[in-house]
């Protein structure tokens, strides 16, 4: 089986944030305050498509603090 890179990103993403309790509004609120100016539903979007850009990803996980993340783990579980 064929892995869905997409739906990985996205779900490591949507992840962070339950885990963080950080809904797409609150996410809106702090890119903007690191200079990312993308709307709220342009974030919905992005995250629930999960074709988003690696560059995105990496603004995402500074603005909500993210320090390590296990590939290895998350790669595994979805083989």
């Amino acid at each position: 089986m064929e892995l869905d890179w997409n739906k990985v990103a996205a779900n490591i993403l949507k992840a962070e944030l339950k885990r963080r309790g950080i809904t797409y509004e609150q996410l809106h609120e702090k890119l903007k305050a690191i200079g990312i100016n993308d709307s709220t539903n342009s974030i919905k979007v992005k995250v629930s498509r999960g074709a988003f850009q690696f560059a995105f990803f990496l603004q995402c996980a500074a603005a909500i603090g993210i320090k390590n993340l296990r590939l290895d783990e998350l790669v595994t579980e979805n083989e």
